[in-house]
């Protein structure tokens, strides 16, 4: 579930803001912070999932790379690091 504040952060990332629930309504904005419309945490819920995703994908193919460069299977590590 992806949660208010990490939306709101990854649009205004230098945004001031207090999250008191998941709710818009229950944001504080501070200082000179540009409040967010619903409209607009639609759109940037879809670009922050999406980039969450991105982000994932490209874990999982650098953990994928090092295993290779290793030559050990995912098994093989964990066990190494237990």
């Amino acid at each position: 579930m992806t949660k208010l504040c990490d939306v709101l952060a990854f649009i205004r990332p230098d945004g001031e803001f207090v999250c008191y629930g998941e709710n818009l309504a229950d944001t504080l904005w501070l200082n000179d912070t540009v409040p967010v419309d619903e409209a607009e945490l639609k759109l940037a819920k879809t670009a922050y999932e999406k980039n969450q995703k991105q982000i994932a994908i490209q874990q999982a193919e650098a953990k994928n790379a090092l295993l290779a460069k290793l030559g050990i299977t995912e098994e093989e590590a964990k066990l190494l690091l237990s």
